[in-house]
């Protein structure tokens, strides 16, 4: 702070008029002596002499007495300034002075006792405070407020900056106060100690609510003697209330394998932090039963409303079960979490639900007089078999259907093109999206997406906005970001493939339906490829709905011909295995570089698959930079979950089959982030 005037301050205001007004009067004397002259000249001479006196004694007065009054305001202004100093020194609130840079001028005693050290003048703000750097000081004439913690205290600052030169320019005493360059900064501190405890407070009494459900009860029970099984129900609900009683929770059956739970918000992070162990505790349970009982379970929070909580929490059980079970879903009105959920999903043996959901479909498609099939974006096999066995549904109800596909990569374009040698099928079955959209109404069109549940990789995300009735039908587990506005939807994590759900619910279409070979060979091959050849995730009823295709003329012989590789695939297949590197001495992660393939990505999956033949490989993980992303194919046996690797990355799939997207960043970059995530998941416990 400096002062750069070289006149120094002017008195102003009426105090200059005071010091002014002896010259005035002089002035005026001698305009009076001048007018006497037109009277008399020896009049006016005597006035004149008087004048000149007055004058001279005027600017004599002003002159002289000016140092004075100067000083006597002066030293006016020494004791007003003294006496605020004295009212802000003993000012209950802690008060600072700073300069430009953060260090302390003065501060008050309230200020001092927080501190309990020597003088702080002359030290930064930031040896105090380390939070307020001098990055976060507020500019000339803006407001900033920050929260920090002193002597144990929590304190809230009000932090002003003012400009000296605006200083100058509003004083009462100087005139022309320009030249002033530098700033002040003044801080007042609001002790918000209480007040944050009685927040905290009130959010650990906040109720939370929830739901336990029990995954595989009738499953479970009949693998146990009917003698047994009262026991083992007995055990399992022992144990959850017990468990849930250490957390001061109420407990309560709504049915004999459902609950519904309250607790504090203060206990129920005590469960988080024991990231809901219940889940592996009840697995223990047996009472001569084979397969052990696994529990889902959603939570609801921090909505500001008991019922909305409660809403929440049935959003989240319905996420737990359309995820697979044995998990928990904790559901907020800003984010979504997933606990668990390592185990594999358990297969139904039942076809119940199948033949349920295809008599919807088939009600809902009867309605309509066109349908849009869509999968996600870079259409691979299982998608384009999926839509196929939608169009053979659509066709045997006598109704026009459209399959969205923009790009044809090279592992569907052999199977469209026996499409398109085909006279049977329509010539407007395979539309681009702006196609599609042209054709789509929201009365008349019903929209069936297959093989993902997440709108933003669609075909075409702007036909999920102007079809009103849309199906989904998926196999992939659900994650934060899905199609919440279905009529009909249709998820089972634990199917193989969409492939595999399709052709079972062409089964309970129609009595008489009749499917092409080449439409069978379609839906084979999805099956074959997600299951990488039945070898993982092919269950009972894969090997029956294969078997239903093989009836209905699916060649393997011929579907393999369609699989064969390019010279130029193959040898890129060969390299990525060759340049993996082994992360943690069972992390297999690679890259593939597309430049000169047609369907890299593919490319990459398969290579992904290769890598888990590999001695020590637990997990493979292969990135392909494709159409400026960088697509992530992720695969393991059985004793990583890569499922929930790839939705920390944004993606989704199968505990041994999965994927993700990512953008804005290179291979490099990926590589680096998805070895983070590994760590990451490693130090908290999620991976082993």
């Amino acid at each position: 702070m400096e002062r750069t005037d070289e006149k120094g301050g002017k008195l102003k205001g009426t105090l200059r008029l005071y010091v002014r007004w002896p010259l005035i009067f002089a002035v005026f004397i001698a305009l009076c002596a001048a007018g006497m002259f037109l009277i008399d000249k020896r009049a006016g001479l005597a006035a004149s002499i008087v004048a000149i006196i007055c004058v001279a004694a005027a600017l004599a007065i002003r002159f002289y007495n000016q140092t004075k009054i100067t000083n006597d305001m002066i030293y006016f202004a020494i004791s007003f300034g003294q006496v605020q100093k004295q009212l802000l020194k003993g000012l209950p609130l802690p008060y600072a002075i700073l300069d430009e840079n953060g260090r302390f001028v003065w501060c008050n005693n309230e200020f001092q006792k927080l501190i309990v050290k020597d003088s702080p003048v002359g030290k930064s703000i930031t040896t105090y405070v380390p939070e307020l750097t001098k990055d976060r000081l507020p500019s000339d004439g803006e407001n900033t407020g920050i929260e920090f913690s002193l002597s144990g205290r929590d304190f809230r600052a009000d932090i002003r900056r003012t400009s000296l030169d605006e200083m100058a320019r509003s004083s009462l005493i100087i005139n022309n106060g320009k030249g002033f360059t530098g700033s002040i900064i003044t801080m007042f501190l609001f002790d918000e100690t209480e007040v944050n405890a009685l927040k905290r407070r009130n959010m650990e009494q906040t109720i939370v609510t929830g739901y336990i459900f029990m995954d595989n009860y009738d499953e479970a029970m009949e693998n146990v003697e009917e003698v047994r099984r009262s026991l083992l129900v007995a055990l399992i609900d022992r144990k959850i209330k017990k468990y849930f009683s250490d957390f001061d929770a109420v407990v309560k059956n709504m049915e004999r394998d459902k609950y519904f739970i309250t607790m504090k918000k203060v206990s129920f992070d005590r469960l988080v932090e024991n990231r809901f162990d219940i889940l592996e505790d009840v697995k223990t349970v047996k009472v001569g039963n084979e397969m052990s009982v696994t529990l889902s379970m959603g939570f609801g929070l921090d909505t500001g409303s008991l019922a909305e909580d409660t809403s929440y929490a049935r959003s989240a059980i319905d996420l737990a079960l359309g995820r697979g079970g044995d998990q928990a879903v904790v559901k907020t009105l800003n984010k979504t979490t997933y606990y668990g959920g390592k185990s594999m999903q358990l297969e139904k043996n039942t076809r119940v639900k199948a033949r349920v959901k295809a008599q919807a479909l088939r009600e809902i498609i009867e309605q309509k007089e066109r349908v849009i099939c869509m999968g996600h974006q870079i259409t691979d096999i299982d998608t384009f078999g999926a839509a196929v066995g939608i169009y053979r549904v659509t066709r045997q109800l006598d109704k026009k259907c459209h399959i969205v596909i923009n790009t044809v990569t090279q592992s569907i374009k052999p199977f469209m093109d026996a499409y398109s040698n085909e006279a049977d099928f329509d010539p407007d079955m395979f539309v681009t999206s702006a196609e599609a959209l042209q054709l789509a109404d929201s009365d008349s069109s019903v929209l069936v997406v297959v093989d993902t549940n997440k709108p933003s990789i669609t075909e075409c995300p702007e036909l999920l906005r102007r079809v009103r009735t849309i199906v989904l039908l998926d196999h992939h587990r659900i994650g934060t970001e899905t199609i919440d506005n279905a009529t009909l939807s249709y998820i089972e994590p634990f199917a193989s493939s969409a492939c595999e759900m399709v052709a079972e619910i062409l089964q309970y279409i129609s009595d008489n339906i009749r499917i092409k070979a080449v439409e069978a060979d379609s839906l084979y091959a999805g099956i074959m490829i997600d299951t990488n050849n039945f070898m993982t995730k092919a269950g009972v009823r894969t090997f029956e709905a294969a078997a239903f295709l093989r009836r209905s003329g699916a060649d393997i012989t011929r579907v393999r011909k369609l699989f064969r590789n390019d010279m130029d695939s193959f040898k890129a297949r060969a390299e990525i295995v060759r340049a993996a590197e082994l992360f943690h001495d069972k992390y297999a992660i690679s890259a593939c570089n597309g430049n000169g393939l047609s369907s890299p990505t593919v490319v990459g999956s398969q290579a992904a698959n290769e890598l888990l033949n590999i001695n020590s490989v637990k997990a493979s993980f292969v990135l392909t930079e494709y159409q400026n992303r960088i697509f992530v194919s992720a695969r393991s046996i059985d004793e990583i979950n890569v499922q929930i690797i790839m939705e920390r990355l944004g993606g989704g799939g199968h505990m041994n089959i999965a994927g993700a997207q990512l953008t804005d960043m290179n291979t490099d970059t990926a590589k680096q982030k998805l070895k983070n995530v590994i760590d990451e998941m490693e130090k908290e416990g999620e991976i082993i």
